[in-house]
């Protein structure tokens, strides 16, 4: 069963990629396209919340599932920001460096030093990455630092750090309540942070992006709705603690993505990028394999 679990969380996560780049691309600004999401969210929530008892919910959980949330809202800001600005078959293999941020997070804070094979790795995704960017006439370094300097790559990048410290509140939060309650309240949470974020992080007004938004109803639905099962699919593999081989699974996702990219936005070097992410997920197994 979770073998279906994974599948159908990578697939309804590149399909939200792509309505949610889709969206950016008819002008609507990235966190009030967030916002539109955690409404659908919401209100996919509220029949649970009045079906269902939460008085044995700890005080723990509820600040477990506060901060998921919040560092979560982040994640999903700067994510919108990076589709709206990157290629998706760019976007999808950078995926691969959630594995060298979740290292890093283990090194600072629980001490764990990578072994060799760890450091092999991170040295195999970043050598991929070179072939995610177009040659030029400039050596190897400058076609990386190319990618590094891009706006959409360091949103992709902000965006894996904060969901990746968010995860860990996730855990938290699962270790007093099942997945359907932290989905619950996840998503409630959620939605007064990105109101708050787009009343106060942007210069757009709400009503244009509102009026703006009236002929994509139907996409913005369907983000909500696969995000809201994602969500779901990925709190059931967390609370069965199947984290390494979940994520060894979900970098399958990039080639995906790098496929959806060519097919639906005509994005171009298919081969290369197909490539790239078969080196970056190699790099990644290889350091998976260490956990």
């Amino acid at each position: 069963m979770e073998i279906f679990f994974v599948f159908g969380r990578l697939v309804l996560s590149s399909v939200s990629n792509v309505f949610q780049k889709q969206l950016a691309h008819h002008g609507l600004h990235p966190f009030y396209i967030v916002a539109t999401t955690y409404a659908v969210l919401a209100v996919l929530s509220l029949p649970f919340l009045f079906s269902s008892a939460f008085s044995h919910l700890t005080p723990s959980f509820w600040i477990n599932v506060l901060l998921a949330s919040l560092f979560d809202v982040g994640g999903w800001m700067f994510l919108v920001m990076s589709l709206s600005r990157t290629d998706l078959s760019v976007f999808g293999p950078l995926n691969a460096y959630k594995v060298i941020i979740s290292m890093l997070l283990a090194l600072v804070f629980l001490g764990e030093v990578p072994t060799a094979q760890g450091f092999a790795g991170i040295l195999i995704i970043v050598a991929g990455s070179f072939l995610l960017m177009p040659p030029s006439s400039g050596t190897a370094q400058n076609r990386f630092g190319r990618l590094l300097l891009d706006r959409g790559v360091q949103a992709r990048f902000l965006s894996i750090l904060l969901f990746s410290i968010g995860t860990i509140f996730l855990k938290g939060s699962l270790e007093h309540s099942g997945p359907l309650e932290t989905l619950i309240f996840w998503s409630l949470f959620g939605l007064p942070l990105i109101l708050l974020a787009n009343r106060f992080l942007t210069t757009e007004r709400l009503a244009d992006n509102i009026k703006n938004s009236q002929p994509h109803v139907l996409p913005i639905a369907a983000v909500g709705l696969t995000v809201f099962v994602m969500q779901y699919l990925t709190l059931v593999l967390l609370s069965q603690m199947l984290i390494a081989y979940t994520l060894a699974l979900f970098q399958l996702g990039m080639l995906l993505q790098v496929f959806l990219g060519y097919r639906i936005f005509n994005e171009p070097d298919l081969l290369r990028r197909l490539a790239a992410s078969l080196v970056m997920i190699a790099g990644s197994l290889l350091v998976l394999q260490v956990n």
